[in-house]
């Protein structure tokens, strides 16, 4: 069987709660109207129809805030047919003050104030029609009447102003952690992404290493040396490829040591920068390929973010040319300027088809570079490929090495 209201979080439910005051409201009219009858005496007849009465009035309050209006007019017409018949005179008023109060609460404030002025108008000329010395209401509390009735609208008025305030505010509190929440997301991806990015940087170049050490040795080992002279190559091509793996397993911990705790803070300092470009150039050296390095300009420490920026952009484009370029040699240009580093890297390759849309490493790099203020640039020369970054020296404070862009 169903029950008539349900208690929801601890707290009485709307239904419920009208239910509990129609009851008190009742009850009060009741021990009043008992007490009244001790010293006044009325036809059964009479005693029977102001009782009905009374139940219509205190009933309707059952559904005071289902259907305000109706129940307002139900009070009034309850107390209209009530004291005219009753010689009792119990407090059956309070129905109809209650109903008029939750009117003007429930939002129904141009129905409240006319049942108060149709209310006053009434009993004011019914007063007015009495022959004198036969008033039931002098003048001075029918004013008070009047007053009565407009604080009943104004309280009703000024609670419906006070929820709809605070429901205002709780929709702001939910609208607020929604937003807290989206952002919580937006940085869980793209802290994601920042650590996918890292992971193709690293795995892209190391891996071409490997690839392009054994694949050299290989080669030689194909033309079928003396055994001390493939002995030799092979104990070569081993040990680059040993430092080459051991590099990219500790930038591997390094990046992946976050992951290791829910709440721990990302790192603030870049496990690779150009402090490491020496190896990073005799990693590529071991491959067959003559990098040179050039420095102009006075070497300056980089923010932390700005450092790994440079040094993922020298390692991909590094990477790029020993997969695809077939070329012999590379040049590593750093121009330290006052405000910002450049960067190029040219090697003497096959260059790239002008109609072939741009691999996911480049745009990586020029994401990076973008992220920071800068931009980056790559075209096919006369005798290679090349490419141009621009970094500004400090990276912007709102800015992190996070994008949005593939993470590969």
């Amino acid at each position: 069987m169903a029950l008539p209201f349900r208690v929801r979080r601890g707290r009485m439910s709307p239904r419920a709660a009208d239910v509990v005051v129609a009851l008190v409201v009742t009850l009060v009219v009741a021990v009043w109207t008992l007490v009244s009858a001790r010293y006044t005496s009325e036809p059964a007849s009479r005693t029977a129809i102001g009782w009905a009465l009374i139940a219509v009035g205190c009933g309707a309050l059952c559904f005071r805030r289902r259907a305000p209006v109706t129940v307002a007019v139900v009070t009034l017409v309850s107390c209209v047919a009530y004291y005219p018949v009753s010689a009792q005179d119990g407090p059956l008023m309070i129905t109809f003050a209650l109903a008029l109060y939750t009117t003007a609460a429930e939002g129904r404030f141009a129905a409240a104030v006319a049942l108060a002025a149709v209310t006053l108008l009434a009993v004011g000329l019914g007063e007015i029609r009495q022959s004198p010395g036969h008033r039931q209401i002098d003048d001075t509390s029918l004013a008070m009447l009047a007053g009565w009735l407009i604080s009943l609208v104004a309280v009703g008025r000024a609670q419906r102003t006070r929820l709809a305030y605070l429901r205002e505010v709780e929709q702001r509190a939910l609208a607020a952690e929604r937003e807290q929440e989206a952002r919580a997301r937006q940085s869980a991806t793209e802290e994601r992404l920042r650590i996918a990015r890292e992971l193709h940087d690293i795995l892209g170049h190391s891996i071409s290493l490997i690839n392009v050490q054994s694949g050299a040795v290989l080669h030689r080992l194909g033309k079928k040396p003396d055994p001390d002279v493939a002995l030799a190559a092979a104990e070569e091509a081993l040990e680059a490829v040993k430092a080459t793996s051991k590099d990219a397993l500790r930038e591997l911990r390094a990046t992946l040591g976050v992951l290791r705790q829910a709440d721990e803070a990302a790192p603030t300092s870049p496990t690779s920068g150009l402090a490491l470009l020496g190896e990073l150039v005799e990693r590529a050296r071991s491959t067959g390929l003559d990098v040179r390095t050039e420095l102009t300009g006075t070497p300056v420490p980089l923010a932390p973010p700005v450092d790994l920026a440079a040094y993922r952009i020298v390692q991909e484009s590094l990477t790029n040319v020993t997969r695809h370029s077939g070329a012999r040699t590379a040049t590593i240009a750093l121009d330290w300027r006052a405000d910002e580093l450049r960067l190029r890297i040219e090697d003497d390759g096959e260059g790239a088809p002008e109609e072939q849309p741009l691999g996911s490493g480049i745009r990586g790099m020029a994401e990076r570079a973008r992220a920071f203020g800068g931009d980056l640039t790559v075209h096919s020369t006369a005798g290679g490929f090349r490419v141009d970054a621009r970094l500004p020296l400090e990276a912007p404070a709102s800015t992190t090495t996070t994008s949005k862009g593939d993470p590969r």
